[in-house]
């Protein structure tokens, strides 16, 4: 007993060292949390054209599909005219061969930046601890390129990610240390990777969205894309019903706005009063995502020795800095009037005055401004970008805690978390991912910024980089048009995309032809044997037309939904004639419906006050063989609030009679008796 109360002791000091150390070391670094200040709108550039910077390319796919695929012109690559187009995003829409967009449905997303790693590329990110770039994969496979994900199917990513986790922990873990650590560290870094593509896609799709360009996909589809996209980092956001995906989109959406506008205000104040110079960076659509801070060389000779806050900006003091008196690094001519406003060189009062970047940051993390480049001190956003890392790895691969089983390290690492993160401070950030990867989008498409400049920035982006599985922005780019040509012939291929999208659709069809515990099994068989099997339905004749169906009344029961979800008084918000199509599909497929089906025709019910929209709501549930159709016909009929009129009607439904005893007349629902007595 005293030996296992020794360990417990020892463990218990190893951790409150380590926390120690780690958060000492850190505020040596970095700082306090930040004021809270109102967020601000960001001012457009003039607007643009987005003809010139994207431009939309259909494939037709045999079977009755297409392939879209979004380019871009990224004039931040020193190449060719021609070469500066590169394809970016491509998705495939199953549209079961005719025109009716109801039907169709969105299957696999592929950001053609994102390829299958090198050999070496995959033994480097099994190494722990290594955090850095090893080199580019400087071909593609030659295969067809991997899609990140299944919009029509995004509940795999959950069920694969349980059980790879699973897996790590019942075969890896217990072999020791080396083969602990290498396991973590690979899953960490694939990860890791295959998110910064998915926020690149996100990106470039939120972009092309704000310039307004030729419509590529309806609002619904780019709702539905965007959500998938950003739940992929939830563990469980592959099992989020579509019906949540705009709310969640637009909430993130307004969270970052938001984000941006606080960090542009808060970063702006403070680089004039430490007498710098603060400059956003602006996407083509206006929305600033980054920023740059620079010191004017004149003023180093006159301000030498000044007193110097640093706060928000993290870096060092550059008055006392020797270097920048004698600097050989980028420097840039800017024109300044004799009050030290912007102006043209051309100006009458113009005065030219070399200009030193010393920072450049990210708008997008919460609380305060984020470093990125540090041209003094690349080893600066490099500590701050490890210390997720660090934390993470050491506690779980050398310390071998948990959040889970162990309560002790779950209170100190939520305090952690706390003052970190909520406080503002630069270090332990998990949006850090996301703002790199934003950043080298911003290098690629902002022709605004010097070439020199540019070269720099991206030299050092390289260096920050944590994972051996990234390339640089030419290597994804020249990746980019191979996968594309790629995967432009796999879907020409009869045994290519086509035989895939068949094997799709047939299994799209278990859930229809099988019930809840069938379903389970098969997704129990398939995850187990690692993808290899998946049950699909037999091919038939009729499949298109059953598959038809089905999508037919997915979208008819989202819509009715939708409309019972939005507002109390729907009569003034919805096309009731929309409305009243989709009870009417819901009423002639009864059968097939479900419980969605039946709130939603239930609700609308109580929603309106328009007849023959309740009349349909009536006809819809009296044709569901389901007992919760009829719990609900029951609950309507016994609602004193509905009138003697309409309770009798309901029960007429209820009870299968040809029409009621009571006209509706008496309630004030005239024209729907005839309805009625034609049943």
């Amino acid at each position: 007993m005293s030996l296992r109360l020794e360990r417990v002791r020892r463990s218990t000091q190893l951790r409150i060292l380590f926390f120690s150390l780690f958060f000492l070391s850190s505020s040596a670094v970095f700082i306090s949390r930040s004021q809270s200040l109102p967020a601000q709108d960001v001012a457009p550039p003039p607007s643009s054209v987005a003809s010139d910077i994207f431009r939309i390319e259909k494939l037709p796919v045999d079977g009755g599909a297409e392939l879209i695929t979004l380019h871009a012109r990224l004039d931040g690559l020193q190449t060719s005219e021609e070469q500066k187009w590169v394809p970016l995003v491509s998705v495939l829409r199953d549209t079961l061969g005719d025109l009716n967009p109801e039907n169709d449905r969105l299957r696999y997303l592929w950001p053609l930046t994102y390829t299958r790693p090198t050999i070496k590329q995959r033994i480097s990110g099994s190494i722990p601890f290594l955090y850095a770039r090893i080199g580019n994969n400087k071909k593609a496979s030659g295969k067809a390129p991997p899609p990140v994900m299944d919009l029509a199917a995004p509940e795999r990513q959950v069920w694969e990610k349980i059980f790879w986790t699973a897996l790590q922990n019942v075969l890896l873990d217990p072999y020791g240390l080396p083969i602990k650590a290498s396991g973590h560290s690979y899953r960490r870094n694939v990860t890791d990777y295959r998110k910064s593509h998915v926020i690149q896609a996100l990106s470039v799709l939120s972009l092309y969205q704000a310039m307004k360009g030729s419509v590529a996909f309806s609002d619904a589809e780019m709702a539905e894309i965007q959500g998938r996209l950003l739940l992929t980092d939830k563990t469980f956001g592959g099992l989020i019903d579509d019906l949540h995906l705009q709310r969640y989109y637009e909430k993130k959406v307004t969270s970052t706005r938001d984000d941006r506008g606080h960090n542009w205000e808060l970063l702006r104040q403070q680089a004039e009063a430490e007498s710098l110079y603060f400059e956003p960076l602006q996407m083509p659509d206006g929305s600033a995502t980054h920023a740059l801070v620079w010191i004017a060389k004149r003023d180093l000779a006159t301000k030498q020795g000044q007193r110097y806050g640093g706060r928000f900006l993290n870096i060092s003091d550059p008055w006392s800095d020797k270097r920048l008196l004698h600097w050989q690094g980028y420097v840039e001519t800017r024109y300044f009037d004799s009050e030290s406003r912007p102006v043209a060189s051309d100006s009458p009062d113009a005065q030219p005055v070399e200009m030193i970047p010393l920072a450049l940051y990210g708008l997008d993390n919460p609380k305060i401004p984020m470093l990125l480049v540090d041209f003094r001190d690349t080893l600066n956003p490099k500590k701050r970008e490890m210390s997720r890392r660090v934390l993470e790895d050491v506690a779980r691969n050398v310390l071998t805690l948990s959040r889970f089983g162990d309560l002790p390290f779950f209170l100190e690492r939520t305090v952690f978390d706390v003052v970190t993160g909520r406080r503002g401070m630069d270090i332990n950030q998990p949006s850090r991912l996301r703002t790199y990867s934003q950043l080298k989008l911003l290098l690629a498409l902002n022709e605004s910024l010097d070439p020199q400049l540019r070269q720099q920035i991206d030299h050092r982006l390289e260096k920050v980089s944590l994972n051996p599985l990234e390339n640089d922005l030419g290597a994804e780019a020249k990746l980019a048009r191979e996968q594309y040509q790629t995967l432009v012939a796999y879907a020409q291929r009869r045994d290519g995309l086509p035989a895939k999208l068949d094997r799709d659709r047939r299994a799209e069809l278990v859930p229809s032809e099988h019930g809840l515990p069938a379903q389970i099994i098969f997704r129990a068989t398939n995850i187990l044997s690692f993808g290899k099997y998946t049950h699909r339905e037999a091919e038939a004749p009729d499949m298109v037309a059953e598959l038809s169906e089905t999508r037919l009344l997915a979208y008819h029961t989202r819509f009715l939904r939708q409309v019972a979800r939005s507002t109390p008084q729907i009569d003034v918000v919805w096309n009731l004639d929309e409305v009243k199509r989709s009870l009417q599909f819901i009423a002639e497929h009864g059968p097939e419906a479900d419980t969605q089906a039946i709130g939603a025709a239930a609700k609308i019910f109580r929603q309106t006050e328009d007849n023959e929209t309740r009349l349909a709501c009536l006809e819809s549930l009296s044709r569901i063989p389901n007992r919760k159709a009829k719990d609900e016909l029951l609950r309507l009929s016994q609602d004193q609030t509905m009138g003697t009129a309409w309770q009798e009607m309901i029960s007429a439904y209820l009870n299968g009679a040809a029409k009621p005893e009571e006209p509706l007349a008496a309630s004030g629902a005239s024209g729907a008796t005839n309805r009625v007595e034609q049943r």
